[in-house]
C-alpha cells in the first residue's frame, strides 16, 4: 500500500552513518544521496530522509515506529548490533515475540534522532 516513508532529521551526516550501518544487514543501502536528502532501499527507494529545521519531536508514547523486513533471524541480530554500535539505543533485544505470532522474530532500536526502528523476520 505504501510506496515510501519520509522522515526529517537535524544532522544528515550522523543519520547516514546510522542507517548505512543498521540497514546493511537487511540488504538495504543508500541509493540516493543529495545535499539535503538520502534514499534507502534494496532495489528501489522506500525510506527517504531529509534535512529538516523542525523534525517531528521524538515521542516514545506516540506509537510511531518504522519496521524493516529482514531476510533472516541472523540479519535481525546483525541489524540490532549495528544500530547500537552506530549510535542508536536499545529498544528491545532480538528475539521471538510470541504475542505477535509464532515466528515473529524482531529487534528494536532508537536512532540518533529519536525515531524507533524495528527489523522483523517471519521465517521459522
Amino acid at each position: 500500500m505504501l510506496d515510501h516513508v519520509s522522515i526529517g532529521v537535524r544532522d544528515l551526516a550522523r543519520t547516514k552513518r546510522f542507517y548505512d550501518a543498521a540497514l546493511a544487514p537487511l540488504g538495504c543501502k543508500c541509493l540516493s544521496e543529495g545535499a539535503d536528502s538520502l534514499g534507502y532501499g534494496a532495489e528501489g527507494i522506500a525510506f527517504w530522509i531529509s534535512a529538516a529545521a523542525h523534525p517531528v519531536p521524538a515521542d516514545p508514547d506516540s506509537g510511531l515506529h518504522f519496521c524493516f523486513t529482514a531476510p533472516s533471524r541472523k540479519s535481525v541480530d546483525a541489524f540490532h548490533a549495528a544500530a547500537l554500535k552506530a549510535g542508536g539505543t536499545d529498544n528491545g533485544k532480538p528475539g521471538l515475540r510470541a504475542d505477535y505470532g509464532p515466528n515473529y522474530y524482531a529487534a528494536y532500536a532508537v536512532d540518533p534522532d529519536g525515531y524507533r526502528v524495528e527489523a522483523y523476520c517471519g521465517q521459522p
